[in-house]
């Protein structure tokens, strides 16, 4: 079984004194898991991102600058440099975050404009982050043309009728281990709507680790139990579902160095 990763964040998960990438990245493989995006989230770090994936074939990087970080900020020149790297498969994660952040907001939108013009510019797809601002987020996309370049909707949370605007874009839905909680109703519904050529799986890790381990830090190992929960939801059997997933990976992100047939 082949399963990816989609989002997540290496760099920022808490290893204890007997564990180490290494071993993360052990356990992974041993879900199937083989194939993991690790996503930018400050550009400050973006050394310590790559480093994570130089000496491994299997493991790809994003590079961007999160909404919410407020205490740094890039230009269109810096990013354009940093994101030809030929580890860096997207453009993000970047977006509109109105839950976290307040006031005047402009400061943000610009920045995610700026982030669409680069993906634009390199032909590299957007990881998207949106909360509490779905529809700023869908309007920006639509005036920014960002169908040229397409993306995905990471770890998608929204309504149905916000799928669908995103998907009539080509953007994917990627969805992590919030599906597997109990009050995830809504959600659930979304992803039995969702047509299979466009779903992604992601763990976000190091958080919303997925039932059995919710509130524990989360790992690329553990989207094996997000794949388990959506083939129970679309009742298709998990090797189905992996299947779909990873060759909706790599269709979105053409960069990565594909290893699967």
């Amino acid at each position: 079984m082949f399963l990816v990763d989609s989002h997540c964040h290496l760099d920022l998960l808490k290893l204890e004194a007997n564990d180490n990438i290494n071993q993360v990245l052990i356990r992974a493989k041993q879900q199937g898991v083989q194939h993991i995006l690790n996503v930018c989230v400050k550009i400050s770090e973006f050394n310590k991102i790559l480093s994570t994936a130089l000496p491994y074939s299997f493991i790809d990087i994003s590079a961007g600058l999160h909404p919410n970080e407020v205490e740094e900020d890039v230009d269109f020149d810096t990013l354009i440099s940093l994101a030809s790297h030929q580890k860096v498969v997207a453009i993000g994660e970047t977006g509109l975050d109105y839950f976290r952040s307040s006031g005047d907001l402009t400061w943000q939108q610009e920045r995610f404009r700026m982030h669409i013009t680069v993906a634009k510019e390199l032909m590299k797809p957007l990881i998207v982050h949106t909360r509490a601002a779905k529809e700023d987020t869908i309007h920006i996309l639509h005036e920014m043309k960002a169908n040229d370049c397409g993306g995905v909707m990471h770890c998608f949370t929204e309504d149905w009728a916000t799928a669908k605007k995103a998907l009539d874009l080509g953007f994917y839905l990627s969805f992590s281990g919030i599906i597997t909680f109990k009050n995830a109703h809504d959600l659930q519904e979304v992803v039995k709507k969702a047509p299979l050529d466009r779903i992604l799986i992601e763990t976000d890790a190091p958080y919303l680790a997925p039932n059995p381990y919710r509130g524990k830090q989360n790992e690329p190992a553990y989207v094996l139990h997000t794949a388990e929960y959506i083939a129970s939801l679309y009742q298709l059997p998990l090797e189905q579902i992996a299947d779909h997933t990873t060759r909706n990976f790599f269709a979105l992100f053409k960069g990565a160095k594909q290893s699967y047939v």
